[in-house]
């Protein structure tokens, strides 16, 4: 299949660019003693996670549900995986039991809560296994996480006591700066958020806690929280294929992924509307830029449609492709089953985006 055979709307991502942004990524964990994690979530793809692994310096896989650490299991990506969310409703618990009932499958998962904790205990001791337990601590992002310090502490020794759990130490995501374009107010607001976290890390020590795993950090904060002492591990994820949003850091990655679309109407010489819309591309963190059009920007996404401001000397013309750039990695590739591969104007492969819609193949009995 050529470029121009792909069906519309479509991801694509280009490999050359995704695979230099994962071995810059390697390269610069090879130093040091913080190893990286990514995040699973942000493209919920097996092919991708296998090139990240290959490059190297990963002490496993980041994901943020129940069902992406099944994939991972599945697919036989990695035998070490961190859910850094709460494992918090029917049936969750008993699922990670099972995936922690092989022998040769490290799973962790993020506690907040001793309801959280009291409901993954009691799956262990009921499928006979041991889960292993981070503390999850707020550093400022008002999302998830206990109070660091003493209340952190405190949820530490109420896992170390408590049966079917193993204690394997904190982590904190400073989501709330790793976005901030100043850089230097980025590393000012990073060392406060971490410091918060390290302190934390430092009380269960003195406490005779264990605390191996100190993980945290983010695509805008790698190279920050990455090369502090004391974090062992970063989370980022959107670094592989980079989003609009990212893209205004000044970090080492390319823009790896687009939406194509197809040019439906040009009703004006100033404007387009194309059938990448809202079902194909998320403007959560804005809209999405217009790629390799000068002078074009979207104006508004529609269901159905992108409506594309465009120059009026522009030669784009009804049936022409166009794409995006979207503004946030997760949730627009949470719109698509599979992405095509590209390299040049090749399709190199349709990878499946297998994390997605996972949950309802699984209700169905689809799954394998």
């Amino acid at each position: 299949m050529k470029l121009s055979e792909i069906p519309t709307p479509a991801l694509l991502i280009d490999v050359p660019a995704m695979q230099r942004n994962i071995e810059r990524m390697a390269e610069f964990f090879a130093e040091g003693q913080c190893r990286l994690r990514p995040h699973f979530k942000a493209h919920k793809t097996p092919e991708i996670a296998r090139r990240q692994l290959a490059a190297g310096s990963c002490s496993g896989l980041t994901c943020a549900t129940v069902d992406e650490a099944e994939v991972i299991a599945a697919e036989g990506l990695t035998d070490d995986v961190l859910i850094a969310n709460q494992v918090v409703g029917p049936g969750k618990a008993i699922r990670v039991a099972k995936l922690a009932a092989s022998a040769d499958f490290d799973i962790k998962v993020a506690v907040d809560s001793e309801a959280g904790l009291a409901d993954l205990a009691q799956a262990a001791q009921d499928a006979g296994v041991e889960i292993g337990v981070v503390v999850d601590v707020n550093v400022g992002l008002p999302r998830c996480g206990i109070a660091h310090g003493e209340p952190a502490l405190a949820l530490a020794r109420k896992v170390e006591a408590t049966e079917g759990v193993t204690l394997r130490g904190l982590m904190g995501y400073e989501g709330h700066v790793v976005a901030i374009e100043d850089r230097a107010e980025r590393e000012a607001r990073t060392a406060k958020a971490m410091s918060r976290l390290l302190e934390t890390a430092q009380l269960l020590r003195e406490d005779g806690l264990p605390c191996d795993i100190v993980s945290a950090g983010g695509t805008g904060t790698y190279d920050i929280t990455g090369r502090m002492e004391g974090i062992t591990e970063i989370q980022a994820g959107s670094y592989v294929l980079m989003d609009s949003a990212y893209a205004k850091l000044d970090i080492p990655f390319e823009q790896a992924f687009s939406v194509l679309g197809t040019v439906l109407s040009r009703p004006r010489p100033e404007l387009c509307a194309a059938d990448n819309g809202h079902k194909a591309c998320s403007q959560d963190h804005g809209n999405p830029d217009v790629k390799g059009v000068d002078g074009a920007s979207v104006l508004f996404l529609s269901d159905e449609h992108a409506t594309i401001a465009l120059p009026p000397e522009s030669a784009i013309a009804v049936g022409d492709r166009i794409e995006l750039w979207p503004s946030h990695i997760d949730p627009t590739i949470n719109l698509h089953d599979v992405l095509y591969a590209i390299e040049g104007v090749e399709v190199a492969g349709v990878w499946p985006i297998s994390a997605r819609g996972y949950a309802e193949q699984r209700k169905s009995g689809r799954d394998s």
